[in-house]
């Protein structure tokens, strides 16, 4: 059998067919396939290169190269990926392939805004220590107040008065309120006080519904109106009050 014919005939062939199987045999043939190969090797190192030539022609030049060369190592499959060692290192890219204009070189943390006011990391929210720590505003509030009233009885412009107006009666509306919170607190305040009183006594408690509570609430208003003479001038602004909505609640 001649050169042409073992190539042919050898394990070559095979390969060439059937690279994508795996067979029950297939370290016997890993093992058989080095000495095959040495032996066409041998044979063809000293063959004339015009024998070559023909045999080239005649086999095709892939299982040529496969008997000279033995088989070809398969490429890796996919592309490279690259990887970065560290996350705060710049990443490896390959040399062969354009670096795009927009890239991330190192990766910087997204800077997070923070309002105090929403934050728990500021502390919880505490209205009667909040009034005490700022209890100084209410002194600067009376004292432009003051300022605004001078000002209302030196002032001759029309507009700038209306003005001056507008700011002393919404400083008596926040003043007023303010007012009408801390007598809410404190009558909150004394119905606890009676409620822990009787718990400590070993009587059962009784707990007042907030209409019963809001009753008890223009008594006390009502006492204070009562004492102060502004009783009267309270009701008739209340009339007109509750008769302006009357109005708007009938038809047209």
């Amino acid at each position: 059998m001649d050169v042409h014919d073992k190539i042919a005939t050898s394990e070559i062939v095979p390969w060439r067919e059937n690279s994508g199987k795996q067979g029950e045999n297939e370290d016997e043939e890993q093992e058989e396939e080095p000495e095959e190969l040495a032996a066409i090797k041998e044979e063809l190192s000293h063959m004339p290169f015009e024998e070559l030539q023909k045999l080239k022609e005649r086999l095709g030049s892939k299982l040529y190269k496969k008997a000279l060369h033995g088989k070809a190592k398969k490429k890796e499959n996919g592309k490279k990926k690259f990887k970065r060692e560290n996350k705060n290192r710049p990443m490896e890219m390959s040399a062969k392939k354009p670096v795009g204009r927009f890239r991330e070189i190192v990766s910087v943390k997204k800077k997070i805004n923070r309002d105090p006011r929403f934050d728990d990391l500021s502390g919880e929210y505490s209205q009667t220590i909040f009034h005490q720590t700022y209890s100084f505003l209410d002194d600067l509030k009376s004292r432009e107040k003051n300022k605004l009233l001078k000002q209302l009885k030196k002032e001759k412009d029309n507009d700038r008065k209306q003005q001056l107006h507008y700011l002393i009666n919404r400083m008596n509306q926040q003043e007023r309120s303010a007012e009408q919170k801390k007598s809410e607190k404190q009558f909150q305040k004394e119905i606890r006080k009676k409620e822990y009183e009787e718990i400590k006594q070993g009587k059962k408690p009784f707990y007042l519904r907030k209409s019963e509570q809001k009753q008890l609430q223009l008594a006390d208003k009502f006492k204070e109106l009562k004492k102060s003479g502004n009783l009267e001038k309270y009701l008739s602004k209340k009339r007109k009050k509750n008769a302006s909505k009357d109005r708007k609640k009938l038809p047209i």
